[in-house]
């Protein structure tokens, strides 16, 4: 289940070509050098842990090291762990056969089946739960699971390619994450550097993805003014590539094509407190209660970048349980890949 934000950065249309162009699209001395050390894991068929800040591209990353490794003809596909309920996590991943539980009605391959040969990346692997962490670390060990409900063992070849904003020593410590399959996955760990570290990329980034907004919607083409170009590389970027991609497809919606000036890229300024209302004037600006319900979710999801489950998730930063959290979702037509 990609978050659909996540999607227009790393496929643009080319799949892992255009992730490869985005990643070698770079500057700074930190990312060419991390472009380097990742051609070198990429044919060596090990796994690989991606780690690095929410927003930071590494999902980008996990399909330019597939697209520069011998499996690139063959299937990449991706599962975000923490965007499946903890009693489905496992069907997506090893399948499952027909009764094996309530609403398997037909046998179903899951991810490493359809992977087979290729490359699986395990975004936010870090919340992964346990049982499912044990049938991973024999998968990268003896290469064969059995599918949920199933008593026969499959043989798959598939390459992990692991991703996570969290510290996985820390989650060992809690207890959430094998300490085995820590060590198995940290064979070859790389470290994306934030964007406000290497400020170097943020115009030729800037500069190809309004490229791809162009090619995907068909409105276009936009360049930068160099007003433009002094407002992006003020900016913080706390929320990193995923911002500043959000910063730009903004900007496109205001003005369907041309030069993009410094007014489109002005830091929002933090809301300022009025003064306060009389009971008449308060009346009048009174909104309809699931309206305000509905902003209230939409920025409980942008905090958590459209995460529902786990312990940083929008359920518990709501204090409601994640299926409610869904249900008021859907009731209220609020869709995490769009806040």
């Amino acid at each position: 289940m990609l978050d659909e934000r996540n999607r227009v950065l790393t496929d643009d249309g080319g799949g892992e070509s255009e992730a490869v162009a985005l990643v070698e699209n770079t500057r700074s001395p930190l990312m060419q050098e991390l472009i380097r050390q990742a051609r070198r894991v990429a044919v060596a068929d090990t796994p690989v842990l991606i780690l690095g800040e929410t927003g930071t591209g590494k999902e980008v990353l996990a399909q330019a090291v597939h697209a520069w490794s011998a499996r690139a003809s063959q299937p990449f596909l991706k599962l975000n762990c923490a965007a499946i309920p903890e009693n489905l996590i496992e069907s997506e991943l090893f399948g499952h056969v027909a009764g094996a539980f309530t609403g398997a009605a037909k046998s179903r391959p899951g991810r490493f089946l359809a992977a087979n040969g290729g490359t699986l990346l395990l975004d936010e692997i870090g919340d992964m739960p346990l049982a499912a962490q044990a049938k991973l670390l024999r998968v990268l060990q003896e290469g064969t699971f059995e599918p949920v409900g199933s008593d026969r063992s499959v043989k798959v070849d598939v390459r992990i390619i692991a991703a996570t904003h969290r510290d996985l020593s820390e989650q060992v410590a809690q207890g959430r994450f094998r300490e085995d399959l820590m060590y198995r996955l940290d064979v070859f760990p790389l470290m994306l550097p934030p964007l406000r570290e290497r400020p170097e990329d943020i115009l030729p980034l800037a500069t190809r993805i309004l490229e791809g907004i162009a090619r995907r919607g068909g409105r276009g083409p936009w360049i930068l003014g160099p007003g433009a170009e002094e407002a992006l590389r003020a900016q913080t970027f706390s929320g990193n590539v995923r911002q500043l991609f959000n910063t730009l497809e903004r900007a496109t919606i205001l003005k369907p094509s041309g030069r993009l000036d410094a007014r489109f890229f002005a830091e929002r300024p933090a809301p300022q407190p009025g003064p306060t209302a009389s009971p008449a004037e308060a009346t009048e600006t009174i909104r309809p209660l699931e309206d305000v319900e509905r902003e209230h979710l939409r920025r409980a999801l942008r905090h958590t970048g459209g995460k529902i489950y786990g312990d940083d998730g929008a359920a518990q930063l709501l204090g409601l349980k994640p299926t409610t959290l869904q249900s008021r979702m859907k009731k209220l037509g609020v869709d995490r890949r769009k806040v």
